[in-house]
């Protein structure tokens, strides 16, 4: 069930994400919206920066954030600059950094 959030709800619906999505269920729901709300709600209930990406295809990318008190959460962006949160957690610890020539 696709709902639209306002920038206003988007602190309420970061908090309901990291609630919801701490276990999995066999009807997960996710919360989407703007990219620009999503990381913005993200930053102000969580402290969360984006540590990285990635690209999934022709459509679409997926964007970790992380805070330094550990929590993360992903997020798949497509195209047209709308966001969904995947997954969220905590326990987040960054390992060595990855350069083109390792990978």
């Amino acid at each position: 069930m696709a709902r639209k959030f306002s920038f206003r709800w988007i602190r309420i619906a970061a908090i309901g994400a990291a609630l919801a999505l701490s276990t999995l269920s066999a009807q997960a729901q996710f919360v989407c919206g703007g990219h620009s709300d999503l990381v913005a709600g993200l930053a102000q209930a969580f402290q969360q920066k984006q540590i990285g990406y990635g690209v999934v295809g022709p459509t679409a990318i997926v964007e970790i954030y992380a805070s330094a008190s550990g929590t993360w959460s992903m997020l798949v962006t497509d195209v047209r600059g709308r966001s969904c949160v995947f997954a969220t957690g905590d326990g987040w610890e960054n390992t060595d950094t990855a350069t083109t020539q390792g990978i």
